[in-house]
C-alpha cells in the first residue's frame, strides 16, 4: 500500500474528482467537464458480456483484442441456476470469449474459483482498490466504492468501447458529502443509515452526483456495512458512493491482494454541493 494523495493547495477536490483527476492524467478535474479516464477494472456478467464481445468485434474487428486481458473480471451470476437453455448460452459465450481472449480472472460457474454475486466477487477477488477506476456492467457496481474506488455501472455500449480502448469519456459528477456523527446504537443497522439518506434525498435526488460519506460513525463501520451503504447510492440516482478505507478494510485487502494501490483522500477544504450531517 502506497502513502495517502496529497492536497493540492490550489485546485481543492473531493475524493471522486481526485481519483478522475489522477486517471484522466490532469493535475485536477472540476465538476461537469468531460475528461477521458483510464480504467483500472472493468467488470461483466452474463447479462451482458455476449453483447460486450459483439460490440466489441463490429466496431474494432473480428480478431480484436480486449485492452488488458488480466483487467477484464468475467462473473456469471444472474442465470447460473436458470433451466433455461438461451440463458445458459450467454455462460456458454462467456467461456468461449475467456479462452478467445485469454482472460485471467473467469470466475466460472460450477469451479472451485466461482464467486457468486458480482458485486462479492469483485472485492473477494481483490479487484475493488482504493484509489482506482472500476467499471462493472451492473448498476451495483457502486458497492466497490466502499474501498475507496470510483466504481460505477456502464451499459454494453460503454463497457465495449472501454474494452477495446481502456478508457471511457466521462463528465465529473458534482458531490454530495454524508456525515454520520455521534454513537450508533446497537439496534441500528447500515440498512436503516441509507434508508434514511434515500428518504432525506429522494429517488433522483443525487442523479449523476457522487456521494461521499464519512464522519467517526463511517470509520467504525464494519466491511459489509460499508458495503451496504455504497451498494445503495444508485437507488437516489447517484453516479457513485464513496469512502476513504478505513483500518479494517486496508486489511482485507492486504489479505486478498497483491496489487498496489493508492489510498486517496478528500481535500480538507473541498467544494461540494452540499452537506448532510446525520
Amino acid at each position: 500500500m502506497q502513502s495517502p494523495v496529497t492536497n493540492n493547495k490550489n485546485h481543492s477536490m473531493t475524493l471522486t474528482e481526485k481519483i478522475l483527476a489522477r486517471a484522466s492524467g490532469r493535475e485536477f478535474v472540476v465538476p461537469d467537464e468531460v475528461v477521458f479516464v483510464k480504467v483500472d477494472v472493468l467488470m461483466s456478467h452474463d447479462p451482458c458480456t455476449p453483447g460486450l464481445a459483439s460490440v466489441l468485434k463490429k466496431e474494432f474487428g473480428e480478431n480484436a483484442k480486449v485492452w488488458d486481458p488480466t483487467r477484464f473480471i468475467m462473473i456469471p451470476d444472474h442465470f447460473t441456476y436458470s433451466a433455461d437453455p438461451q440463458a445458459n448460452h450467454n455462460i456458454r459465450i462467456m467461456r468461449e470469449f475467456a479462452k478467445e481472449q485469454k482472460i485471467s480472472h473467469f470466475y466460472d460457474v460450477g469451479t472451485p474459483n466461482y464467486k457468486g454475486v458480482c458485486h462479492i466477487g469483485l472485492v473477494e477477488g481483490g479487484h475493488a482498490r482504493p484509489g482506482e477506476v472500476l467499471l462493472g456492467t451492473d448498476s451495483h457496481t457502486v458497492t466497490a466504492g466502499a474501498f475507496g474506488a470510483f466504481a460505477i455501472g456502464v451499459g454494453i455500449t460503454d463497457g465495449a468501447y472501454t474494452l477495446g480502448t481502456g478508457e471511457i469519456p466521462l463528465k465529473v459528477p458534482t458531490t454530495i458529502r454524508v456525515n454520520y456523527t455521534g454513537t450508533k446504537p446497537p439496534s441500528v443497522q447500515a440498512k436503516d443509515l441509507i434508508l434514511v439518506l434515500l428518504k432525506q434525498l429522494g429517488v433522483a435526488g443525487a442523479t449523476y452526483q457522487a456521494i461521499e460519506f464519512g464522519g467517526n460513525v463511517i470509520d467504525e463501520l464494519s466491511i459489509d456495512e460499508r458495503m451496504t451503504l455504497c451498494n445503495m447510492v444508485v437507488e437516489s440516482g447517484a453516479k457513485n458512493g464513496i469512502m476513504v478505507p478505513n483500518k479494517a478494510t486496508l486489511e482485507y485487502l492486504d489479505s486478498r491482494t497483491n496489487v498496489p494501490f493508492t489510498v486517496v483522500e478528500p481535500d480538507v477544504n473541498a467544494n461540494y454541493k452540499h452537506v448532510v450531517v446525520n
